[in-house]
């Protein structure tokens, strides 16, 4: 029991760093198709990609408010994360199902987001589900090379 407290909020962490790399590489792609926007424009629209993919959204104004404002572009956005951004979909893969079977031990149906990763392109169904243990592998590996975690 000990073991699966610590591995849920630890997973979860997994899941947060590869949300943080994919935040990394919109914040430097997106003010090249949006050049007549500011950079405070590309970090909320990376921000609410992300919230959207993973199905967790801000509603704390004026974040709710861009978002709304913005469907469109955030959508399109999504949409264009497989040709992109390909190198991600395998981390994009493994941390959307890590976060799924977190949700699932805490009683949350999370499956949604899940169909719709897949409906984008996004979801790898190919691949197999992490297990833990290669997850954060991934994660630690990812997270060095973005200076988002000290390799020990």
């Amino acid at each position: 029991m000990q073991y699966e407290s610590k591995l849920i909020p630890s997973l979860r962490e997994g899941v947060d760093i590869v949300k943080m790399i994919l935040f990394k590489k919109l914040k430097t792609r997106l003010p090249e198709k949006y050049p007549h926007k500011d950079s405070v424009f590309s970090s909320w629209l990376a921000g609410a990609i992300i919230n959207e993919l993973f199905g967790t959204p801000n509603p704390a104004e004026p974040f709710a408010q861009f978002v709304a404002d913005n469907k469109f572009f955030i959508k399109l956005e999504i949409k264009n994360i497989p040709s992109d951004f390909p190198e991600m979909c395998i981390p994009l893969t493994d941390a959307l199902r890590v976060q799924f079977l977190c949700d699932h031990q805490e009683g949350i149906d999370s499956s949604h987001i899940l169909s719709q990763a897949n409906q984008l392109g996004i979801l790898l169904t190919e691949r197999e589900a992490p297990l833990p243990a290669k997850f954060m592998g991934l994660v630690r590996k990812l997270g060095g090379s973005f200076n988002l975690l000290h390799q020990p």
